[in-house]
């Protein structure tokens, strides 16, 4: 279940008669508890309460408590050794006219009445599993409004099938916008009476809602209508548009929201329910950046089960925006100080700042950089005795591209909204209303696709110079604008979160898109995650005007071969990077939602000589390193970008994948088949052999594998239980669509892929595994075993290749140059171990490290039958497997600088210092032997 449902189905339970037996039950289930776990819960077999509630094991201890005794109750279940033992996230307790309840991870508290505790059920969405922050908790009135809207939304569909088809739904979307207009100008006081148009619309239709759309359409000619003529109130255009006596009240609007067509869908009893049920909600208490990226996902067919999905907290919004130019501009600020010249020139400035947001949404972007340059402006205008200004901030500097029209409509609105409510805090209601409407006519967001349209048109760059104010009009100094305001143009920021979309899930409109904009720079642009495309276009947008560009993005781009093919173009413009911050989770409000890996990454061609990296510790605090540069794998270090090689570029062994079955199936077997297949079926030894595949490895489990040479293959086509798999692998093969796959049915006895013969001794390294050991795993199997394709594999390598593998020095690399899954190691042999650069190393060298080696696997079979995933655990890592570790990064290390390496920074300027070495090297013995077979 997402936030919207649970609220949802709270508000439903509110709304019954409160029943004490099954209201514990009900809680639960509204939070997304299965039918089954509540009846286990109802038998009493994972009830564990001590007092007579319902406590569920690691989330909550419930109690109907007698009448009046709701506070002895809460005193009760916090008391329980039940609670404790249980682990009990929550307590609550309620007699059906009180609620209390308490968080006793935070000790954060609720207490209100029985009906109102829907009101804060935003505290309860752990019980979910849903992390929620600050905002969400303290405004549940968001997600109340958008579950209203969105049952309005389906129920009109519903009556009105034309208004969602693709001719009608933009018309659908821009009514739904008008609605949100009506009740938060109904709320606020602009519609002069509170509740003005809920009421109307209230009185003025029928109870069968048969005329509720002709009411609401009059409402709405009304405000397309105008009340003036020549600057003077005059009531003409109202008579000549016919406008009802009780629609006449509501003012002129303006702005394009109400032009045009008027239409209405028809309501049903239901919608005509609905409606009045939002209207009656307190519109005062909208965050325009909470509920339009809720609000979006009404319009979407596709996206509609996953209402609140689009949620970006404030928190995460600022990372992008601080260190963008807000971080700037109160530094600015507080340089300022009271000097009233200085904060003129900065006011000056603001006003033709321009924040661009080339996948804006809902703009939840463009709302907050709105808000907060707004509150600089207001302390700009207190410090200099003008409280009560009107803003120099127009809402057109806040522009945006949007694919869908309805989050178009809504990001408009939501920055209408925004302006209010600034001028509401900033300013006083007074001021607020006074200057709301008529609305702008202007159309600062526009609805297309960002990677087709030309930025430059829609958001040109500003050629009004900032006047600057001096303390003498007729004597300001010449070098004032190098000493007050070093950008005398207006400044274009870029900014957004971009869809993401890994190649392989890119449609051909999507691949079309990046086509066009790589087309002839790269010929391996087809491997490009869909936000590229606006990285480039960023960078394109740059070499026309002075420009900031920060996106979020997935963190592949700055890994595994992303980074070549993007990178090297974006460096080739003149950008750079001139902050950034590393992976982090992007949470949303989905249930049990961890939320995709990102990364931010602020691009210019005017990067300050100080970068600015930024990370998150443990406990999610904001860590801050300055350093002179950050490279495309967002490191302190110079500009070097890590080609994949077919070949080690430092002597170690070749590396190769593991064998993949590709057989449906039919060759792998557990131990007790293959047991079988030995004791029973006549089948021969020789033909069962050991199959380690990366869980295998890692996890210690077992598996069989047939494995059968061309040799071999009559003999063992003559065993009927081996005959048996074959057909069955032959038969899979032959069902595929691919050719490769097809031509693999005439030899069913072996796997899809073959890399071994089955007699080498291999040495092997998952594909994939956690980031959270301090050591790649790596090992050494038994000749006879075969190596499954989830690992590569090393076969009949020196030892000491293990040595290499499981060095610090080689994990630091790998978590660099590597591709990640989320924030998972995912190994490459072509960019991770054949581009590890390794110092010449003597016979000594290798005798030292393969000595190392073997420390390191004896000191793990010292405490077999423990797997990898034990001996690995960081907190619990044996002390003499970390010393043989401590062993081999010792002598390894002394191999590259005569020490140790003081920290893993350290390492990895080391490591790109050798690359670069070495990689230039071999380029000079390629040119030099090029020119030599010239000669010849």
């Amino acid at each position: 279940m997402n936030a919207v449902e649970i609220e949802e189905a709270i508000s439903l339970l509110a709304e019954q008669p409160f029943d004490a037996e099954a209201f514990p039950y009900s809680f639960l289930e509204a939070f997304g508890n299965k039918t089954t776990t509540i009846q286990r819960l109802k038998s009493g077999a994972t009830n564990k309460s001590d007092i007579g509630g319902v406590l569920q094991t690691n989330n909550i201890h419930i109690k109907v408590s007698a009448s009046d005794s709701v506070t002895q109750s809460l005193a009760e279940l916090k008391a329980s050794p039940a609670t404790e033992r249980a682990k009990a996230k929550f307590i609550l307790a309620t007699d059906g006219i009180d609620f209390e309840a308490e968080d006793l991870t935070t000790g954060e508290t609720v207490a209100c009445a029985y009906a109102d505790f829907p009101d804060h059920f935003g505290f309860f969405l752990p019980l979910a599993g849903i992390s929620t922050i600050k905002q969400i908790r303290e405004s549940s009135f968001d997600i109340r409004a958008t579950s209203r809207l969105n049952r309005l939304y389906v129920e009109l569909l519903r009556e009105n099938p034309d208004w969602g088809t693709s001719e009608r739904r933009p018309e659908m979307n821009h009514f739904m916008a008008r609605l949100i207009f009506c009740f938060f100008d109904e709320d606020t006081g602009i519609f002069n009476v509170s509740g003005s148009f809920t009421s109307t619309v209230n009185q003025m239709s029928e109870k069968d809602a048969s005329n509720t759309h002709e009411v609401i359409s009059q409402i709405f000619k009304a405000m397309n209508t105008t009340t003036r003529h020549n600057g003077q109130p005059d009531d003409r255009y109202r008579k000549e548009a016919g406008i009802p006596r009780w629609a006449d009240a509501f003012p002129y609007v303006n702005g394009g929201l109400f032009s045009g067509s008027t239409d209405v869908p028809r309501f049903t009893k239901i919608a005509r329910s609905y409606l009045i049920h939002i209207g009656n909600l307190d519109w005062q208490k909208i965050n325009p950046d909470i509920f339009g990226s809720m609000i979006q996902a009404v319009a979407d067919d596709d996206e509609r089960a996953g209402l609140g999905m689009h949620y970006t907290s404030v928190p995460n919004i600022l990372k992008v925006l601080n260190p963008l130019f807000l971080d700037d501009l109160r530094e600015k600020l507080e340089d300022a100080g009271d000097n009233p010249r200085k904060l003129l020139n900065l006011r000056n400035r603001m006003a033709r700042i321009r924040v661009f947001d080339p996948a804006c949404g809902s703009g939840n972007f463009l709302v907050i950089a709105y808000k907060e340059m707004r509150a600089i402006e207001a302390e700009i205008n207190r410090r200099r005795g003008e409280p009560e200004r009107r803003t120099d901030i127009p809402l057109t500097n806040f522009r945006g591209i949007e694919l869908r029209d309805f989050p178009a409509e809504i990001a408009r609105l939501a920055l209408i909204i925004a302006e209010f409510q600034c001028d509401l805090v900033h300013r006083g209601q007074k001021e607020a209303l006074a200057e709301f409407l008529p609305l702008d006519a202007q159309n600062w967001i526009t609805c297309g696709n960002a990677l087709r349209l030309d930025w430059l048109s829609i958001c040109p760059p500003t050629g009004t110079a900032v006047k600057l104010v001096g303390d003498d009009l007729f004597n300001s100094p010449l070098e004032q604008a190098q000493i007050d305001f070093e950008n005398e143009g207006g400044e274009t920021y870029i900014c957004g979160n971009p869809p993401y979309l890994g190649s392989q899930w890119q449609n051909a409109d999507q691949k079309d898109d990046l086509g066009r904009i790589f087309d002839g720079r790269t010929s391996n642009w087809k491997s490009l995650d869909y936000v590229a495309g606006w990285f480039a276009k960023a960078a394109d947008y740059g070499q026309h005007t002075p420009t900031i560009s920060a996106l979020v993005a997935t963190n592949s781009i700055c890994q595994g071969r992303q980074v070549e093919t993007l990178w090297s173009l974006i460096l080739e413009s003149g950008h750079e990077i001139a902050f950034a911050h590393e992976s982090f989770k992007w949470a949303n409000l989905a249930s049990h939602n961890a939320g995709v890996t990102v990364i931010i990454v602020g691009i210019s061609n005017q990067s300050p000589h100080v970068r600015r990296l930024y990370s998150e510790n443990a406990e999610g605090e904001a860590i801050l390193r300055e350093v002179s540069n950050i490279s495309p794998y967002l490191i302190s270090g110079p500009n070097i970008l890590i080609k994949s090689s077919t070949k080690p570029l430092s002597g170690q062994s070749e590396m190769s994948f593991g064998n993949m079955p590709n057989e449906g199936g039919n060759l792998l077997l557990s131990t007790s088949d293959a047991d079988d297949a030995l004791a029973n079926h006549s089948v021969p030894q020789k033909f069962i052999r050991p199959f380690v595949g990366s869980q295998e490895f890692i996890r210690g489990s077992e598996r069989r594998c047939i494995w059968v040479s061309d040799e071999d293959s009559s003999e063992a086509n003559g065993i009927p239980w081996l005959e048996k798999r074959f057909n069955a692998v032959r038969e899979q093969r032959t069902k595929s669509n691919r050719a490769t796959t097809k031509a693999l049915a005439s030899s069913p006895y072996k796997f899809g892929e073959v890399r071994q013969s089955g007699l080498e001794r291999a040495i092997i390294i998952p594909r994939v595994s956690s980031e959270n050991r301090d050591y790649l795993p790596v090992g050494a199997v038994d000749s006879g075993t075969i190596v499954g394709d989830r690992n590569f594999a090393l076969y009949n390598a020196p030892l000491w290749n293990v040595a290499i593998i499981a060095s610090r020095l080689h994990w630091v690399w790998i978590a660099t140059v590597c591709v990640r899954l989320e924030m998972r190691f995912s190994y490459s042999n072509t960019l991770g171990w054949n581009t590890f650069p390794l110092p010449s190393l003597t016979e000594k060298n290798k005798a030292d490290l393969t000595h190392c080696a073997e420390d390191i696997l004896l000191a793990r079979e010292a405490h077999y039958p423990s797997t990898i995933a034990d001996l690995y655990d960081p907190e619990n890592m044996p002390e003499n497997l970390r010393a043989a570790h401590e062993r081999n990064d010792e002598i390894l290390e002394r191999i590259y600088i005569g020490r140790r390496f003081k920290n893993d920074t350290e390492r990895l300027e080391k490591l790109f210092e050798l690359y670069t070495k070495i990689t230039k090297a071999d380029e000079l013995k390629k040119t030099k032997a090029k020119k030599e077979g010239t000669r010849k």
